[in-house]
């Protein structure tokens, strides 16, 4: 080995020469003195496997998971869009025309329990089942649900029952019936003068200002046919101050 340090140098540069990329090495190159001050040049080599990148092996269960992921979110975006249409269109068409409606009082005639302006809710469930009672208070199309016009008053008589007023007292089958929804006492028997047979989808009502009110006395009214009831009414929702159910 020669004494030189240049070609100590030179010898340790071929062998660095001579690293190939298989080999994984990189070279750090460092300065030494020994007792002489001459400088050598020492180079040494580190491994570098780590600083390689690998490609990740195909992964055909983690796609397949990614596509029916994809599939499940489509499906409901899908569902969502559904489910919003029915609820508009239920809320748009079904409640309105089939559960509950809002409705004013046009006229005096149902005072002093409504006055004209007052606006109501309306079911329309409770005819379809036959549960409408005496006294609820309807709305119905004297002259069928194609004319549009309507009604607001209160049950008197019921299916296959008969009723006649005499005076200002009311019949039911023959007996006084007791009430006190009449805002003044009867002074037009109108057609009920004498005794009206209900048929069994029939129904007999007045309003509750009796001196005025255009009900099923009058001729133009007559009897309410069940098909042509529209609802009953359960709130009052204006004005606020009255707000609340309605007897």
């Amino acid at each position: 080995m020669s004494n030189n340090p240049g070609e100590n140098v030179n010898s340790e540069i071929s062998k660095s020469d001579g690293l190939t990329d298989e080999e994984n090495k990189v070279i750090f190159e460092t300065e030494k003195t020994d007792d002489t001050n001459n400088v050598y040049i020492i180079e040494e080599t580190k491994d570098t496997e780590d600083s390689f990148d690998f490609e990740e092996p195909y992964d055909n269960k983690s796609e397949e998971l990614s596509r029916k992921m994809k599939r499940s979110n489509r499906k409901g975006v899908i569902f969502d869009l559904i489910f919003y249409a029915l609820l508009i269109f239920v809320c748009i068409y079904i409640i309105p025309n089939y559960v509950i409606q809002r409705t004013v009082v046009d006229g005096t005639s149902m005072e002093n329990t409504l006055s004209n302006g007052d606006q109501l809710y309306v079911e329309k469930l409770s005819y379809h089942f036959d549960a409408l009672k005496r006294f609820d208070i309807i709305v119905f199309y004297p002259h069928g649900r194609e004319n549009g016009d309507y009604y607001v008053k209160r049950i008197i008589g019921l299916p296959g029952e008969t009723v006649q007023i005499i005076g200002s007292d009311i019949y039911i089958d023959g007996k006084i019936l007791k009430e006190n929804y009449g805002k003044d006492p009867i002074m037009d028997q109108g057609r009920a003068a004498e005794p009206i047979k209900l048929t069994e989808d029939e129904y007999f009502v007045l309003g509750d200002n009796r001196s005025v009110s255009k009900d099923s006395r009058s001729e133009d009214v007559g009897n309410v046919e069940k098909d042509n009831i529209g609802g009953r009414v359960i709130l009052r929702i204006k004005p606020i101050s009255k707000f609340g159910t309605v007897d």
